[in-house]
This record gives structure tokens, sequence and C-alpha cells, in this order.
């Protein structure tokens, strides 16, 4: 549990104008990336646009999720929302449709207390039986959870088994692995160009969003790390590099979700609105990206 590579799957939808779920391409991408050896599929994250998903959606999308998965790899579960209350409804009815464990991100557009994350936190993971992953994203929410939180929570909850920092800050990923010693807390890294160097430091996985599309370099990388290949890790993990460079040409998850679709691997179609598609040139500069990595139709 909270180990490996961890993709959180962006949530396809299709062209019309609705932009309604798209299940048939949500079933091709996890089909593509078990067979590619992920270790856990993550959905409704920030590349899933959770933020843009009514409850109803989000719960028929982990239905289906969960149903195409069937018990291969485990299946975390986006829950986040900005009240305790609305955050253990969804928690609830994903603990329901058959989620392995829950992934919760930090209230946002708030900036609460110390005493207000670790109550939150505490509430959600007693309202289920399934483990709880952390989710801290600081560029996002607004707030860091401090490491002294995070080893309150390790040490009260017991379904509270890991954390997913996504906060690009070493020294904080160091304090989550001090926190973390002696509990059974898992630390994840959600940075994907330090999965190299959060390894080293003990992280046990990572939940990379880049592994949507290059997976056969992420899943490798993992091996590469796993089995001390010291070279063959750092070429890896230098290769994101160029993905990287065209994510940062668009608002999350435009330019991810442009580069799978054009990829072929899965018609995962647009961000949803008010977030932009992808222009003629910023396809250009995909479709040379995917050349790169060897991944044109």
């Amino acid at each position: 549990m909270f180990e490996g590579v961890i993709t959180p799957i962006v949530t396809p939808f299709h062209r019309d104008e609705e932009q309604s779920l798209n299940i048939d391409a949500v079933k091709v991408l996890i089909e593509f990336l078990i067979a590619h050896g992920v270790d856990g599929i993550f959905p409704l994250g920030s590349n899933g646009e959770f933020h843009v998903l009514n409850d109803e959606e989000k719960i028929t999308f982990i239905k289906e999720v969960v149903r195409i998965v069937n018990h291969r790899v485990p299946v975390y579960s986006g829950a986040g929302s900005c009240s305790t209350k609305e955050t253990i409804k969804l928690a609830k009815a994903m603990e329901d449709a058959g989620s392995d464990g829950l992934s919760v991100i930090t209230p946002y557009f708030i900036k609460p207390t110390d005493e207000e994350i670790y109550q939150h936190y505490a509430d959600v993971a007693r309202a289920v039986k399934i483990p709880v992953l952390l989710y801290n994203i600081p560029k996002s929410t607004g707030c860091n959870i401090p490491a002294s939180v995070v080893a309150r929570l390790a040490k009260d909850v017991p379904n509270i088994l890991g954390i997913k920092d996504s906060s690009g800050d070493m020294e904080n990923l160091k304090g989550y692995l001090k926190a973390a010693k002696d509990t059974n807390l898992k630390v994840l890294i959600g940075s994907d160009s330090k999965i190299s160097e959060a390894y080293a430091l003990g992280a046990s996985g990572c939940v990379a969003g880049t592994s949507n599309l290059i997976v056969d370099t992420i899943v490798p990388l993992w091996k590469a790390l796993k089995e001390n290949n010291i070279d063959v890790a750092k070429k890896l993990q230098k290769d994101i590099d160029v993905l990287r460079g065209i994510l940062k040409l668009g608002t999350v998850p435009s330019m991810l979700k442009r580069s799978v679709e054009l990829s072929g691997i899965a018609p995962v179609g647009s961000a949803r609105k008010p977030v932009f598609d992808s222009n003629h040139e910023q396809d250009k500069k995909i479709q040379d990206m995917l050349a790169y990595y060897g991944l044109q139709k």
C-alpha cells in the first residue's frame, strides 16, 4: 500500500458541449498503464481535475475506475474538499464504491491553523476504514502540512498510512520522513523532477503525473533506483525534463491531456473550461516531444 509508481490519472472527457465523462477512454488509459507496470491508480487528483467535477460525476467515475481495475492494482481515490463535512461524505461514498484507499488534499482557499488541519484529517480518516493518504500541495492550497501535524496523525489515527508531498521542498520531505519514523506511515514524492532524490532519502513511492504519458520512463526509473542502477536512473530522471518543459506551456492539465491524446494512448479529450485546449503551435511542440520518447501515433 502506498508504494512504487502510482499514476494520478487524467479524467477523460468527451469533446461535446458538456465535456461529459468518457468511460471508454478511461478504460483504454487504465489498461495501458497496468500493462506497462504501474503499482497503483489514483483517480481525481490534481491532474484528474477533481476541482471541476460535481459529486455525482466523482462517484460515477470512481465506480467505473474500480470496476475497470478489478483489484489488479490498488485504487486510491481523491476525496478532498474544502469542508470536513463534504470530504467525509465523499470519502464514505468512495469507500462504498470499492476504493482501496483515499487521498485527501488539505482544505484550500482558506489557511487553516495546524490544529484545524489535524482535526480535519483525523475526522475524515476516522469516518472510514480504508487507508488514507495525506496530500500536501501548498502551491495549490496555500498552506503546507507541518511535519509536527503529520507526526501526530501518524501516531493517533491508525488508518492514516501515507503522505504525498508535492511541495518540491526536500527539507519538507525530510521532515515527513522523520515524522514517519517508527510508524506505519509511508512518504511519497509528488514532484516528478525529484523522484530519484526522494527515493535516496527514503520515499516509498512516487505519484507521478508524467506517468500518464511516459510510463515507460517512470516505471523503469523506479526499478533502476530499487536496483541501485545509478547510471540508468540518472538518465531516466533527466529524460522526464523533456515532458516537463511541455507541461509548462499551458494550464494544468491541458498539455498533459493533449500529449496523451496525440500519442494515441487514449482519447482523453481536453481539460474542462475555463482551461483552454492546446493551439497549433503548442501541438507542434508536443509532437516534437512525443518524437523524443518515440510516442508518435
